[in-house]
This record gives structure tokens, C-alpha cells and sequence, in this order.
């Protein structure tokens, strides 16, 4: 019986997906699967049992890749389950940053006691009425499952929307609007853009993207919308650009000492996957992610393997060949089970960087000595019979 465990709480709706063969189990080191959101795991100690580890949201730093790579354990998240609850987010911080609604809640709140607020409320309006979206330029940096809702629908509040993606998908690029300029340099986002929001991963190559140097090349009065990682910014440099009058707005989901309570910057708690409905998109897409590798093998969504579907396996046996993505791997694997005079019914062979998966369903039942031999083949991680 498959077991798995939860290191946070995860939605139930995502873990009444399981089939009743899945046992949820308080030890950890009983469980082949593990479901995650937020749960620090580069200190932890998995155990051989570990299959999969299954992160309900996108981002993957509290997981330790290479680790769980080298000892052949999946690493699953939930690309887009979020994608609404951060787009309508951007929104909300756009027309928070144009409309000047904080400063007007502020003044209120603070005038609550006013006898006469109602027509001081007349005379002091003027201060807080900002600016419209419509036909306003939005930039977005990034054209993901976040970066294409958000551009789409401002399309439909009639906003000029310009989107910057070295590396869109085939799928992103069918589901964008016709209607979006999409620009081949990103300083053309920088140059033209009343507003500006980045949706790409934290890496080496995108921290601190919006940096002194980027702010420089925007128009003034820019508003800076960061819903994605608070290092894809270079904070300090968006303090002295807000300072200077050059940058109008900063609207970031990330509080820090930087930017927290700073004159024109609106910080809110983390708030962008924070919906029931994201929270519960994120755990029924992980549940069935993990599900579907016990029980099947199958791998979708993994960021640190490759994507390999067989569907069901229908054939008598199934077996999966975690290693390394060097020649002469397959022959070998092959040669094993010829001698063993197990036939090769269908066989699925997928590449990642360094790594690779292969998927082998058998018209015979392979004993453990074969496994044994495909475990001892050079370059083998790990040998995981399915069925």
C-alpha cells in the first residue's frame, strides 16, 4: 500500500483525490511520496523509502534538486495552479499604485472621528485621485501560465500591453492575445512601459533583473509591479529611484525592511497564491502528480526529471531506470533483460540535462536478480519496479 505524508497542511479537497490503496502516514520515513508547500527540506535526512516529493505552488528553493536528484526522488510542482489568484493580485497592485486607494483609505481612517468628513471628504479627494489603466502601456517581463493571464486581460481593460519572453512556450504563445506587441529586447519594455510587471523564475541570470541600470532606461513616474520574487529586484535601487521621483510606484507581495512602510511602496503579505481557490488547485494538481508516478510511473510537471507518460501499465510488468544521460545506457538495459529473456513490450526513454528516465513495459515478470543487474549497470541511480 502506498503511503504518503504532509509536511504542511495541504487542502483536502487535493488529498480526497488519493485512491482509498493511499495511506497518509504521520512518519515521514514510512512515507514513498511527500506533499509540501512551504516545509524547509535541505536539512532533512529522506530515507530509502522516498519516491517523490510533490510541492503544491511553483517555487521549488525549500527542496533540495541536486540531492533528490542524485538519489533518483521526482520533484514535482504545480505550474499555473496559482496562475489566477497572482494575476487578479497584479491587477489589484496596479489599481492600488495608480488610484492612490491606500493614501485615500489612510486619510479616512485617520479623519474617522471628523463631524464633517463628509465635506472635508470633497475638499481632499483631489490628492488621492491618480491616474486610469486604460491606454496606459503595461509591460510584462515573462510569458508563462502568470505573465499570459495577465496580459490577456489587460487587453481587455484596454491597456497598450507589451510582453518580453526570450523563451515562450508553444502553449503560452497559442494562448496570447493577437493583440499583444511582443518585443524581442527587453529594453524596449523599460523605454516604452507606464507600467511594469516580471514574471520569471529567480535564477543566477534574472536576479536583481530590474537594477539601477534597467530603472535608468524607464520613463519617469514608472509604477514596478513584483509579484514573483522579491530578489528579481534590486530594492535599494528602486528606494533611491522612488526617492528621486523617478519611479512613482514600487508594488511588491514580498515584506522586507527594505521596502516595508517606505513612502510609495505598497507591500502586501505574501498574498499571491493566498486564494482557498489557488491553495486548492495547487494541492489537487500535486496529489494527482504524485499519485499518478506511485502508481504508475508516470512524470509530469517534474522540474528536476524529464516529463515521460505511458499512461496505465497494461503489459505484465513495469519497470523505471533512474540515470545518467550518457551512450550506451539503453543497450545495456536491454542486453539485461535479453538474457534474462524478458521481452521489451514498450519501452520510453526522456533526457533532462544530465539525467535521464527510462520507462520499460515487460511481457514477463522480472525477478530481483535482474534488477539487481540493471542497479549495477554504471551510471544507474535507481531501478524502481512499478508493476
Amino acid at each position: 500500500m502506498p503511503k504518503y505524508a504532509c509536511l504542511n497542511n495541504i487542502a483536502e479537497v487535493g488529498l480526497q483525490r488519493f485512491h482509498p490503496a493511499f495511506e497518509k502516514t504521520e512518519t515521514i520515513d514510512e512515507a514513498q511520496g511527500l506533499l509540501v508547500r512551504s516545509a524547509k527540506l535541505h536539512d532533512m535526512e529522506f530515507s530509502d523509502n522516498l519516491l517523490a516529493i510533490a510541492r503544491a505552488g511553483a517555487g521549488v528553493n525549500n527542496i533540495p534538486l541536486d540531492r533528490c536528484t542524485e538519489k533518483g526522488v521526482v520533484v514535482f510542482n504545480t505550474p499555473g495552479a496559482n496562475a489566477n489568484g497572482v494575476k487578479e493580485l497584479v491587477f489589484a497592485g496596479m489599481l492600488l499604485a495608480s488610484r492612490d486607494i491606500v493614501e485615500g483609505v489612510e486619510w479616512v481612517r485617520a479623519n474617522k472621528d471628523d463631524e464633517n468628513i463628509a465635506a472635508d471628504t470633497e475638499k481632499q479627494k483631489k490628492q488621492f485621485a491618480g491616474t486610469e489603466l486604460q491606454g496606459k502601456k503595461l509591460g510584462i517581463i515573462g510569458l508563462g501560465y502568470i505573465g499570459v493571464r495577465v496580459a490577456n486581460s489587460a487587453v481587455y481593460m484596454d491597456m497598450d500591453v507589451y510582453g518580453y519572453d526570450p523563451y515562450v512556450s508553444v502553449d503560452s504563445a497559442w494562448h496570447l492575445s493577437r493583440k499583444i506587441t511582443h518585443v524581442l529586447n527587453v529594453e524596449d519594455i523599460f523605454r516604452e512601459c507606464d507600467y511594469i510587471t516580471i514574471h520569471v523564475p529567480l535564477l543566477d541570470s534574472t536576479r536583481h533583473m530590474i537594477n539601477e541600470d534597467a530603472i535608468s532606461k524607464m520613463k519617469d513616474g514608472v509604477v514596478i509591479i513584483n509579484m514573483a520574487r522579491d530578489a528579481l529586484v534590486d530594492e535599494e535601487a528602486v528606494i533611491r529611484a522612488i526617492d528621486s521621483g523617478k519611479v512613482r510606484r514600487y508594488v511588491s507581495d514580498f515584506p522586507n525592511a527594505t521596502v516595508s512602510g517606505h513612502k510609495n511602496c505598497i507591500t502586501t503579505p505574501h498574498l499571491g497564491a493566498s486564494t482557498e481557490e489557488s491553495e486548492d488547485n495547487c494541492a489537487k494538481m500535486a496529489v494527482d502528480e504524485l499519485q499518478d508516478y506511485l502508481e504508475n510511473g508516470n512524470i509530469r510537471n517534474s522540474v528536476n526529471y524529464p516529463a515521460c507518460d505511458m499512461g496505465a501499465p497494461l503489459r505484465t510488468g513495469r519497470i523505471a531506470v533512474f540515470h545518467k544521460n550518457v551512450k550506451n545506457m539503453i543497450g545495456q538495459f536491454t542486453g539485461i533483460l535479453g538474457e534474462a529473456g524478458v521481452n521489451i513490450a514498450e519501452m520510453a526513454n526522456k533526457s533532462k540535462g544530465e539525467y535521464a528516465y527510462t520507462l520499460m513495459d515487460l511481457d514477463s515478470e522480472v525477478d530481483e536478480n535482474v534488477l539487481e543487474k540493471l542497479r549495477e549497470v554504471n551510471g544507474v541511480v535507481r531501478v524502481r519496479r512499478i508493476k
